[in-house]
């Protein structure tokens, strides 16, 4: 039993050998979701999946590497906006990327994992807008990443796995309703502390 536990001890000692922890930023390209608007009482549906527009994140990170793969947990702000014709849908959220990643060659790796995303707020220009269903939903990131010494240049695609709607209200009367389902390219510049 002793044994044991000294084994493990010193596996998590050097795998801390082998961490990294960071700061990242960048812009987001994003859609924020699909807006359906109800156009009549008889139930005509406008929907319009809107104009993506740039956003940014920030955050850090903890990279533990082991051989050629490596584990990367992120807790990140993010910012993004979309345009449904002369309105704008603005959301921020935190999130939290747990990605697991493999060295292909030299610089260069590509990496997926599950991304939980708590929603902080959420604003729909010239309206008011319900808080989301789920404060916490689960996407997907998919990327690929070259490091050069300290500093990494990625690229992902995240994506929501569910619906999480909003209702929208002009004069206390519910004209719509948006998904505020993440769909977005990431362009991220990390550095290595």
């Amino acid at each position: 039993m002793k044994n044991n536990i000294l084994s493990l001890v010193f596996l998590l000692a050097s795998m801390t050998c082998f961490a990294q922890f960071g700061v990242k930023a960048g812009l987001n390209f994003n859609s924020n979701g699909e807006l359906r608007e109800v156009l009549t009482v008889g139930e005509n549906i406008l929907e319009d999946k809107g104009d993506a527009k740039i956003g940014y994140h920030i955050g850090a990170f903890y990279n533990i590497s082991i051989s050629k793969f490596y584990l990367r947990p992120e807790i990140v702000y993010t910012k993004t906006k979309s345009e449904y014709g002369s309105s704008s849908y603005d959301m921020s959220k935190i999130d939290v990327p747990v990605l697991l990643g493999f060295k292909v060659i030299g610089p260069l790796s590509v990496f997926a994992g599950p991304s939980f995303q708590y929603t902080l707020d959420n604003d729909f220009e010239n309206s008011t807008v319900s808080d989301v269903e789920n404060d916490i939903t689960v996407g997907l990131n998919v990327g690929a990443a070259v490091q050069f010494g300290n500093i990494g240049l990625d690229v992902r695609y995240e994506r929501g796995f569910t619906q999480n709607e909003a209702d929208l209200f002009e004069n206390n009367v519910k004209f719509g309703t948006v998904d505020s389902r993440p769909s977005q390219i990431i362009f991220s510049l990390s550095f290595r502390l």
